[in-house]
């Protein structure tokens, strides 16, 4: 799958790519429709879809973590090593996630309220998941075993999600540090929008458990067989999901599926192994293996196309007016953001590794230029 002399995996950014289409997509009708839209089947259907993109990246993130773990195991790399990377790549993707709520904070001024500077946001939740992966490679030093606890660690998180939302919340803690566990924020009770551990960091030791899969021997000599793997599994934990909610018994006090039940973690889990399957198939045999992949250049940029998006759809450079158009304008502010963040994200890869190329550049520029500028005429 790799293209010589590459070591990214085509499908992991083609779906990268897909996830971002689908945040642009959610967030934009979001944002922008107004109430007749709001109120339509249409804007319903846009917005069941964002139930995707959050957990594929939270899985993404797993799998990449699992792939580096393993190439820098079979380097020799010491296991401190693997895991110090892994906890510092979490940490500076946490504080870009804090200078990111500053940033959002100093633009919304002066209607922003002093508590989103600790609102609980993705990059916050992707910046942990990858730190506390670090951790489990660090305790734990086989490949099989990694495996198996990251498998073990996403069922806990799930499994305990629907009681710490509720029964066994952290009322003790202080409001920021409780929304870290479910998300309540400064409204009293856990607010679904946002992303706390419990569930979502599940999705990222679920991607682990999943690429410490793909990076065994095995799946090296088989990749197609373990892909088809991979999708037939997620067809049977979909199928498990249904089966457990058709249960007449309920082992929870308070049941809420779309938002804390393990069995909407399996139809997603499996959903997105599905995907996956579907992905690969994509690049490896059909039109995604040759050319140029828009989604596959957006995957490469994810991180930039989140930041930049949000400013362009909900922020203080919305290209539309929000709240106040209809589905055919919102989809066209859809189509326009879409192609502004790939051509962002072109010029980034073009000038990624250049800064002191072009710095370099610049300043000879305008050195000539001083040095070709006229002298002013003196007096008399």
């Amino acid at each position: 799958m790799p293209e010589p002399g590459n070591t990214r995996l085509r499908y992991i950014d083609w779906l990268r790519g897909l996830a971002c289409l689908g945040m642009i997509e959610v967030h934009a009708y979001d944002a922008w429709l107004n109430s007749s839209g709001r109120a339509s089947t249409f804007f319903r259907e846009s917005q069941f879809s964002g139930t995707l993109p959050a957990p594929l990246f939270m899985f993404l993130a797993g799998i990449a973590a699992a792939l580096l773990t393993d190439r820098m195991r079979r380097k020799g790399a010491h296991t401190n090593e693997i895991a110090a990377r892994l906890i510092r790549r979490g940490a500076q993707i946490f504080g870009l996630g804090v200078l990111f709520r500053i940033q959002e904070y100093l633009l919304g001024l002066p209607k922003a309220p002093w508590t989103d500077l600790l609102r609980v946001d993705v990059l916050n939740l992707f910046g942990l998941s990858i730190a506390f992966m670090g951790v489990l490679c660090w305790v734990v030093r086989t490949r099989a075993r990694s495996a198996i606890f990251a498998a073990a660690v996403a069922m806990a998180i799930s499994l305990a999600t629907p009681l710490l939302w509720t029964t066994w919340r952290p009322r003790w803690l202080p409001w920021y540090l409780e929304s870290y566990i479910n998300g309540v924020h400064i409204y009293g009770s856990p607010q679904p929008w946002l992303f706390p551990i419990f569930p979502w960091m599940a999705f990222a030791f679920t991607g682990l458990a999943a690429g410490f899969l793909l990076s065994s021997d095995w799946s090296a000599a088989n990749p197609s067989k373990t892909m088809i793997l991979l999708g037939g599994a997620g067809v049977g934990l979909f199928a498990l999901s249904e089966w457990f909610e058709a249960l007449p018994v309920q082992i929870y006090p308070i049941h809420d599926y779309w938002h804390t039940s393990p069995d909407f973690f399996l139809a997603r889990l499996g959903t997105l192994l599905v995907v996956l399957l579907g992905a690969y198939s994509w690049c490896r045999w059909g039109p995604g293996r040759a050319g140029f992949s828009p989604l596959a250049q957006l995957g490469q940029t994810s991180l930039l196309v989140y930041w930049l998006h949000t400013e362009f759809v909900y922020g203080r450079f919305s290209i539309l007016t929000r709240h106040a158009q209809t589905i055919p304008a919102a989809t066209l502010g859809v189509v326009l953001v879409c192609a502004l963040m790939l051509l962002l994200s072109l010029a980034r890869t073009r000038l990624k590794g250049r800064g002191a190329e072009i710095l370099a550049r610049l300043g000879l520029l305008r050195s000539g230029l001083l040095r070709r500028a006229p002298r002013p005429a003196t007096e008399g």
